[in-house]
C-alpha cells in the first residue's frame, strides 16, 4: 500500500470519528499516532506523540492562548460587556433595528478584547436579549444577530484562531492580528447593513427606542473608553514593534485586571471563575493544538499535502478557480465542524497548495478565518446558534437559524469582497516594521 493510499484512508477514519462525536483534539492525536506507527513502527509513533505533548504544552509562544482568554474572562466579569453595550445602546438605540445595531457594535468592541467566538455570543446574549425582548423585537433578527455578531470574535484581534493559524504555518501573529481589523471592520458594517435592510423591509421587526439627549450621548463613550484603552495599547504595542503578541497579552490581562479593580466589580467569586474558565478553554484548545500536530506529522510522512499541492498546482485551471474550490470546501466542512477543529485539520493540507498557487500567507488566513466564521452559524453545527439557543431558552432552534440568513450573506459579501480586494487584509500589516 503506497503513503498517499495510507494517507488518505487515516483522513476518512478521521472524518467518520469526527461525526461519532468524539473529542477533536483526541481523534487526530489517535489517527495520527497509529498512522505514523503504522508507516514506521509503534515505538516511533510513542515517541512522536510523547514528543508532541512536550512540545505544545511548554510552548512560549502558545501562552499567548491563555493570558488573552483570561483578559476576556476578566472583561465579562468586570462588566465591561455591559458597559460597551450600554453606550451602543444609547448612541443607536433610538433607531429602527437600533437595538441590533448596538449589539453588532458592542459585540465588536468585546471581541477586540476576548478573542473568543463562543464567549463574545455566550455574553452578548446574557446582556442583549432581555432588553431586545422588552422592546418588542422579533427574536428571530435579535437571536440572529448576536449569533452572528458574536463570530467576530474570531476575526477582530486578539484572535484564538488567528494565534492557532500563525503558529502552525509559521507566520507573524502581529501581522495577522493587523490584517484582521479592516475586514473586521467592513464585515460589522455589512452586519448593520443586513439589519437595516430588514427593518427597512419590516418596521414591525425591531421598533425603536427612547430618543437620548446629547450630554447622554456624550456621557456614554466612557464605557467605551477602557475597551479603546486596551485595544489601543496591546494592538498599538505589537504594530509599533513594541511588544511582541505573548507580552500584548500579558500586558493586556495585566491592563484589564486593573480597570476591575479600579471599578471594584470584579468579585472574588468572579476572579476565580475567571482562572477555573481560562484554564478549561486554554486546555481544550492546547489539547487540539497537540491533536493536530500529531496528525500533521502523519499526514507529512504520507506526503498527502505535498502530492495534493503538486496536484493542484499542476490543473489546468486559473488560481482564482482553484482558490474558489478551497473557499467550497471550507464552507461545506465549517457547517459540520468547529471552527478551530476545521482550521487544525485543514491548514497542514491547504496552506501547502496555497503557497504553490502563489497565495499570500497573511491573505490566505483572513479568508479561511472568515469562511470558517461562517460555520459557527450555519447547520447542521452552527456553534454560536446553540450558545444563543441555550441563553435564549424560549426561542425555537430554527427561528435562530433564521434569523442568522442575512448575516450568512453579509459573511459572504465580505468574502468576495476580501478575494477581490485583497489589500484590505493586507494594508496595515504592510505598515507593520
Amino acid at each position: 500500500m503506497s503513503l498517499t493510499t495510507i494517507g488518505i484512508i487515516g483522513i476518512a477514519i478521521l472524518v467518520i470519528l469526527l461525526f461519532s462525536n468524539m473529542p477533536v483534539g483526541f481523534v487526530m492525536a489517535f489517527v495520527g499516532l497509529f498512522g505514523f506507527s503504522y508507516v514506521v513502527n509503534y515505538s516511533a509513533g510513542l515517541s512522536l506523540l510523547a514528543r508532541d505533548i512536550w512540545d505544545v504544552f511548554s510552548s512560549y509562544g502558545l501562552t499567548v492562548i491563555p493570558l488573552f482568554v483570561f483578559m476576556g474572562q476578566i472583561a465579562f466579569h468586570a462588566g465591561i460587556s455591559r458597559r460597551l453595550y450600554d453606550s451602543a445602546y444609547v448612541l443607536m438605540g433610538h433607531r429602527k433595528g437600533g437595538l441590533a445595531m448596538a449589539t453588532v457594535g458592542a459585540c465588536a468592541g468585546f471581541a477586540a478584547i476576548s478573542g473568543s467566538t463562543n464567549a463574545t455570543a455566550a455574553t452578548m446574549a446574557t446582556v442583549t436579549l432581555p432588553e431586545m425582548k422588552r422592546y418588542k423585537y422579533d427574536m428571530g433578527l435579535a437571536t440572529g444577530t448576536v449569533a452572528a455578531a458574536g463570530s467576530l470574535g474570531i476575526l477582530i484581534p486578539p484572535s484564538v484562531i488567528f494565534i492557532v493559524y500563525g503558529i502552525l504555518t509559521e507566520q507573524s501573529i502581529g501581522k495577522l492580528f493587523a490584517a484582521g481589523i479592516l475586514p473586521g471592520i467592513l464585515l460589522s458594517f455589512l452586519f448593520l447593513m443586513a439589519i437595516h435592510l430588514q427593518v427597512m423591509r419590516n418596521p414591525s421587526l425591531a421598533p425603536p427606542g427612547p430618543q437620548t439627549e446629547l450630554k447622554a450621548k456624550i456621557k456614554s463613550f466612557t464605557g467605551v473608553l477602557e475597551t479603546l484603552v486596551i485595544f489601543g495599547l496591546v494592538m498599538g504595542g505589537i504594530f509599533f514593534g513594541f511588544f511582541t503578541p505573548t507580552e500584548a497579552a500579558a500586558v493586556g490581562a495585566l491592563l484589564t485586571l486593573m480597570i476591575a479593580i479600579c471599578r471594584r466589580q470584579l468579585t472574588w467569586d468572579g476572579f476565580v471563575q475567571s482562572l477555573a474558565d481560562t484554564t478549561r478553554i486554554s486546555c481544550m484548545v492546547m489539547v487540539i493544538v497537540t491533536g493536530a500536530t500529531v496528525f500533521g506529522h502523519f499526514m507529512a510522512i504520507t506526503r498527502v499535502p505535498f502530492e495534493l499541492a503538486g496536484w493542484v498546482a499542476g490543473l489546468p485551471l486559473p488560481r482564482s478557480a482553484v482558490m474558489m474550490v478551497i473557499v467550497l470546501i471550507y464552507l461545506f466542512g465549517g457547517c459540520f465542524m468547529d471552527a478551530l477543529a476545521m482550521i487544525m485539520l485543514t491548514i497542514p493540507i491547504f496552506f501547502p497548495v496555497s503557497q504553490a498557487l502563489g497565495f499570500d500567507p497573511i491573505w490566505f488566513g483572513v479568508v479561511i478565518v472568515l469562511i470558517t466564521e461562517m460555520g459557527v452559524i450555519t447547520p447542521p453545527v452552527g456553534v454560536n446558534v446553540y450558545v444563543v439557543y441555550g441563553v435564549a431558552k424560549d426561542v425555537p432552534l430554527e427561528v435562530i437559524f433564521k434569523g442568522v440568513l442575512p448575516m450568512v450573506l453579509a459573511l459572504l459579501v465580505c468574502n468576495i469582497i476580501l478575494l477581490f480586494f485583497p489589500q484590505i487584509a493586507l494594508f496595515l500589516p504592510g505598515l507593520m516594521r
